[in-house]
């Protein structure tokens, strides 16, 4: 596998010696409402490189640690199958490599794609969900393969008591009526995350985390295909990253930014220290 040529700050480990292995997936060609999170993972690798290695809030530095990033994968905008199924492979290649794959969105149904890769080496896997839509459509316009089915997809994975949601608040009524049957969801914030985490953490069963970045205030986060009002603050979210971070977590991936859709450049901006974040979060 190959380094990118422009990597996230701090990524250029051999891929031998990486611990996290970082890959990009630019697909948005489900979105319901504004494109443009395709260009969410090269925008995020090019701009880590307006922030610093070292984090003041973890007293951690990405020097300390090995990260590989072998860039964007090259997607088929035609058909999302063959874009998940691309999406699969590599995540496939990292996990029988020994390592942890971070994938970089794209919309949300990228997730789908890689999960079912950790599914296969880790069935009884855990997904922590944070987003500001439930995403368990049965289908959106007809269509089974989309964003705003992600979650749904992978219900019908894994089944019931597996899925937990947080800073949900918004979503069909069917939607809610289905998370009250067969999800864990926490609507608005993390309230009850902690004894998520604790439970989890308890059993050590593998968690896969997926992380919206719309589960961010909009004022603060604008840049995201559907935004909604209400959310998280960067403090808050970067809590609720550590306390997953203490759980097994086996694969992840951070998605839907759309940074054209902000001009300041804020949203990148917080994307990229997310991400930092989560990397030194998941380091061991």
């Amino acid at each position: 596998m190959n380094q990118n040529v422009e990597t996230f700050i701090g990524a250029d480990a051999a891929y031998a010696d990486a611990q996290i292995v970082l890959f990009g997936a630019p697909f948005d060609s489900t979105t319901s409402f504004r494109p443009g999170a395709r260009f969410g993972s090269a925008a995020i690798r090019h701009e880590s490189f307006g922030i610093e290695t070292y984090s003041p809030y973890q007293d951690k530095d990405l020097e300390d640690y090995a990260y590989f990033d072998s860039g964007d994968l090259e997607l088929c905008f035609g058909s999302s199958e063959a874009a998940l199924a691309d999406i699969e492979a590599r995540t496939e290649k990292i996990l029988k490599d020994g390592k942890l794959p971070l994938l970089l969105g794209g919309e949300h149904l990228v997730t789908l794609g890689s999960f079912r890769a950790i599914l296969k080496k880790y069935p009884d896997v855990h997904i922590i969900h944070f987003d500001a839509h439930t995403d368990l459509r049965d289908d959106y316009l007809g269509a089974k393969l989309s964003h705003a089915c992600v979650l749904r997809r992978c219900h019908d994975l894994i089944g019931d008591g597996r899925i937990h949601q947080f800073c949900i608040r918004s979503g069909e009524r069917a939607e809610f009526q289905f998370a009250k049957e067969h999800t864990d969801l926490h609507p608005f914030n993390f309230d009850g995350l902690k004894e998520v985490v604790e439970e989890l953490t308890a059993k050590q069963v593998p968690v896969y985390f997926t992380l919206d970045l719309d589960c961010l205030d909009p004022s603060c986060f604008p840049g995201t295909g559907t935004p909604e009002a209400g959310g998280v603050s960067f403090n808050q979210l970067l809590e609720a990253l550590l306390l997953v971070s203490r759980t097994r977590v086996v694969g992840a991936d951070v998605n839907e930014l759309a940074p054209m859709l902000d001009h300041s450049g804020i949203s990148t901006a917080m994307a990229c220290k997310v991400v930092r974040e989560l990397l030194l979060a998941l380091s061991k």
